[in-house]
């Protein structure tokens, strides 16, 4: 009997508050405990996108979508939609230690394999990271 290798896919569509953002990272944490994952890693990275979708992606009365994607073998996708693909993010020279805010991209860099941005229908944007199978370390 051929056993096929299953892709598990989490959607929800969420309000561009900071309240929505604490709920994409409160989302990440039960549906990876769902899928049986450690999840320190992936919610910090949902925790950064989703904060930079409502601080700079937010456009007045448009939500922001979270997307994760668990494909075979543990690797995991996780997509933040957003309605500004005119502000597309980027890294920026390290922060100063006493700077309250510029290191959310350092932070998702740190704890991804490889992120990136893509557009999205609707004049949107989709910041992506990918994250490899627990247990395997960090190059």
């Amino acid at each position: 009997m051929i056993q096929k290798s299953l892709t598990h896919h989490f959607t929800v569509q969420l309000s561009a508050t900071r309240r929505g953002a604490r709920l994409a990272r409160l989302l990440t944490e039960r549906q990876l405990d769902d899928w049986g994952l450690s999840h320190e890693s992936a919610t910090q990275v949902v925790a950064e996108l989703a904060s930079n979708a409502v601080l700079h992606g937010r456009v007045a009365g448009r939500d922001f979508r979270l997307g994760l994607r668990l494909h075979p073998g543990g690797a995991l996708r996780i997509e933040v939609t957003d309605a500004r693909g005119d502000r597309v993010p980027h890294l920026h020279d390290p922060a100063s230690a006493d700077a309250e805010s510029g290191r959310g991209l350092l932070i998702v860099e740190a704890y991804a394999d490889r992120w990136g941005v893509d557009s999205a229908p609707a004049g949107c944007k989709v910041v992506w990271a990918e994250l490899g199978p627990p247990g395997r370390e960090h190059p």
